[in-house]
């Protein structure tokens, strides 16, 4: 399978039926700069990076920039309920945004754009230029560098568009293979063909060792699915250690989540799980030194310390999380959903009410 959308395509046509935000757009007009992106309600990232790209339009808005936001398809049993719900998403999300939102259940805009351009995960930006062609494909974090660049004419035959593109079609075309791969752990999970969806996973593993989420996976399957607790802390100690040699904030702390926040561990061996956890935690607090853990990983430690039995420093962990979220910059959709995150965790280890701010969370009811 090959990209047949690319830098300096014709831009394809815009197929959507519903329009949520704005008046509709039949055709790009010449002479202006569009953005449309794809995003979907079930992406964790979605509405953070279009709220970004509304205050990118806001930046440039009055030289002709236009961002389009467009969820090109729907898990809803019909348009109508599918509708409903990205109108709600874009309502919590956007609130006050001024950008369009189109909407196109049938998919056809995902065929003409995502698919046509190997692009399969969300969000997905394209640039239109003001001839009417593809200028840039990609993530929308790369706009802030690539558009002042679109916009003075340098990018499109610039050699770093051409290395952009050269790397966008290689992840494209290896992502084929990653998705065929995938498809075929579905198919035998479904079915609890264990010997062929295990066959699957290790030739993926092997195929894609940077893929956190299918590490994930392979250990939930043998561990959540499968209950084969040998082979499970098999992979999931190779899981820890491979994230301690790389000593990556992220594989850290799913590796963390892994060994304390998802499974039933009675199987497990106890004093190697906590020794790993020590050592993941610690490995963690190393990397910020003296500042404040990042949410995500303060949840993770945290983890670690309460079943350890050091509740102290966990609850120390979730307190200073809350104070450096009140100074992060983040959209406040995110920053009041990690904040939520934080204050039930908080709750549940001080068995008690606990307030941040305007913010009260009531501890979890006893079984």
């Amino acid at each position: 399978m090959t990209s047949g959308l690319g830098i300096g395509s014709p831009a394809p046509s815009i197929e959507v039926q519903d329009w949520l935000r704005g008046d509709p757009l039949s055709n790009f007009q010449l002479g202006n700069i569009y953005i449309p992106t794809f995003f979907s309600i079930t992406c964790s990232g979605c509405g953070p990076a279009l709220a970004r790209l509304v205050q990118l339009q806001e930046e440039y808005g009055d030289i002709g920039i236009e961002v389009i936001g467009i969820a090109a398809s729907g898990q809803a049993s019909t348009a109508d309920e599918a509708l409903a719900q990205v109108d709600a998403w874009v309502t919590k999300w956007l609130p006050n945004a001024n950008i369009r939102i189109g909407f196109d259940y049938s998919g056809e805009m995902d065929k003409l754009w995502m698919d046509a351009s190997l692009s399969f995960c969300v969000p997905q930006a394209f640039i239109v230029d003001r001839d009417g062609s593809i200028a840039f494909i990609g993530d929308p974090d790369m706009l802030e560098d690539v558009l002042p660049k679109v916009i003075d004419g340098s990018w499109r035959a610039s050699a770093e568009a051409k290395n952009a593109e050269k790397a966008r079609i290689a992840e494209g075309e290896s992502d084929v293979s990653y998705n065929a791969l995938r498809d075929r752990i579905r198919a035998a999970t479904e079915i609890e063909d264990w010997k062929a969806a295990l066959a699957a996973f290790e030739e993926c593993i092997n195929l894609f060792p940077d893929d956190i989420s299918l590490r994930q996976r392979h250990v939930a399957t043998l561990i959540g699915r499968m209950r084969d607790m040998d082979a499970g802390w098999i992979a999931l100690a190779q899981f820890a250690r491979d994230a301690i040699e790389r000593n990556s904030e992220d594989w850290l702390v799913e590796a963390l989540e892994q060994l304390f926040g998802w499974y039933d561990y009675s199987g497990l061996p106890t004093l190697e799980r906590f020794s790993m956890g020590k050592e993941l935690s610690e490995r963690i607090l190393r990397l910020y030194q003296q500042q404040a853990l990042s949410p995500d990983s303060s949840l993770s430690v945290a983890l670690y310390y309460h079943e350890s039995g050091d509740n102290g420093r966990a609850v120390d962990l979730l307190e200073q999380a809350l104070r450096f979220l009140d100074g992060a910059s983040l959209p406040e959709v995110e920053k009041h959903e990690q904040m939520a995150q934080l204050l039930h965790t908080l709750a549940e280890y001080k068995g008690e009410q606990v307030c941040h701010g305007k913010h009260c969370v009531p501890p979890p009811k006893q079984p």
